[in-house]
């Protein structure tokens, strides 16, 4: 049976390991709740209990980088939305701090909305200089601090509450901005981060008894984002999937529909669609949100269908055009014998009329070229359809 440890739990157990002197963990309060409480007792000479005041947290962190110390805060990663301006500086200054946003998403279940965060992500990947991680399970979330503890930069490091199986081993690799192949395949490619990768997981085997091979990438680094991966995996399998648990603008989606704007690769993004969370069970929230294996699914099989169908009609598009452009060149032989023998007529022809447009923007095509085109046309965006 799969262990379920939240990876709130696997940070603090990494962070009581760790022996380093430049090391100082500050908390706003909620040292049992970030599970710093340990590392507080091995080390009480550097840890530091706020209160609740998350803008005095983050401005002390940043004189404590720029002094040489490395600073680990840790609050909700609601509450960090609190010390905006002061985590902006921090930005500012390139100083190296770890910010450690706990209880994040939909997944802190009964404590309701007011606890919730579905647009942290958003906020860090829009900071300059920032780094972004966010750890699949428990074992990945210990990889994660020892990672961004190694780099001197500021750092976003989003946990959660919620037990949650444990998929990746000791022997798993972990490296910052380079994502990790779950499961190979050919026909949709899947991009997941934090809790929805064990969704996906277990969407991929409900996609192969219908048939269809899904490919699950582990995008545990959102900023820096791994482009060449994931351009890789997608020109493979021709349609993606992100999954998230957070807001479908300016998270995992937004990132990979970015990198991926040039490629012509259809993406569908699964996240929390503009949307507050609310108190309930964390199954069942997820159930309501459409964040389960399920929905993956539905999404894998619809983009596959637009594929599908998109394939077809820019393929008669092309053809078309081809088609068209070697009229064209024809057409240009044919006008510059006219433009040769009537060059007092301006371009026009016996009857006054041009051969294409006077700005030579258009070439005459063929009524049934014409009737194939308002054909591809009206299936990809409606309307009338061979002029009726």
């Amino acid at each position: 049976m799969i262990s379920k440890i939240s990876t709130r739990d696997g940070y603090g157990r990494r962070l009581s390991e760790i022996d380093n002197d430049k090391i100082v963990v500050l908390t706003a309060d909620l040292g049992e709740s970030s599970r710093v409480k340990q590392f507080a007792d091995k080390h009480p000479e550097r840890f530091i209990q706020v209160g609740i005041s998350e803008q005095d947290m983050f401005g002390m962190a940043n004189g404590l980088a720029i002094q040489g110390k490395i600073p680990l805060t840790n609050t909700f990663s609601a509450f960090c939305l609190r010390g905006h301006d002061q985590i902006r500086l921090i930005a500012i200054n390139n100083s190296n701090v770890k910010i450690i946003g706990h209880h994040s998403g939909i997944s802190l279940g009964q404590d309701g909305v007011s606890q919730m965060c579905e647009e942290d992500i958003s906020v860090f990947r829009t900071m300059p200089n920032f780094a972004v991680v966010i750890p699949s399970d428990a074992l990945e979330a210990q990889k994660a601090l020892d990672a961004i503890l190694k780099i001197n930069k500021p750092c976003y490091l989003r946990l959660s509450r919620e037990p949650w199986p444990v998929i990746t081993n000791e022997f798993s690799e972990f490296n910052l901005g380079k994502a990790n192949i779950v499961r190979e395949g050919n026909d949709v490619l899947i991009v997941a981060c934090g809790m929805m990768v064990s969704e996906a997981l277990r969407a991929s085997n409900l996609l192969s008894e219908k048939n269809i091979s899904a490919c699950l990438m582990n995008m545990h680094t959102i900023k820096p984002l791994d482009k060449d991966l994931l351009l890789r995996y997608a020109s493979k399998c021709k349609a993606v999937v992100t999954v998230e648990e957070h807001s479908i603008y300016g998270g995992l989606g937004s990132a990979v529909s970015e990198a991926l704007s040039l490629s012509k690769i259809p993406v569908k993004i699964l996240g929390i669609n503009d949307k507050f969370g609310e108190s309930g069970k964390p199954d069942e929230l997820f159930e309501k949100f459409g964040l389960t294996a399920e929905n993956i699914v539905n999404y894998s099989t619809d983009v596959l269908m637009f594929k599908e169908k998109t394939a077809h009609d820019v393929k008669e598009i092309n053809d078309i055009m081809q088609e068209i452009n070697h009229v064209a060149k024809e057409n240009k032989v044919e006008d510059n014998s006219i433009n040769n023998s009537n060059s007092s007529n301006g371009n026009s022809n016996s009857n006054g009329k041009y051969d294409k447009d006077p700005r030579n923007r258009i070439t005459k095509i063929t009524p049934e070229q014409k009737a194939q085109m308002d054909n591809v046309l009206a299936k990809m965006f409606g309307g009338r359809k061979n002029g009726n």
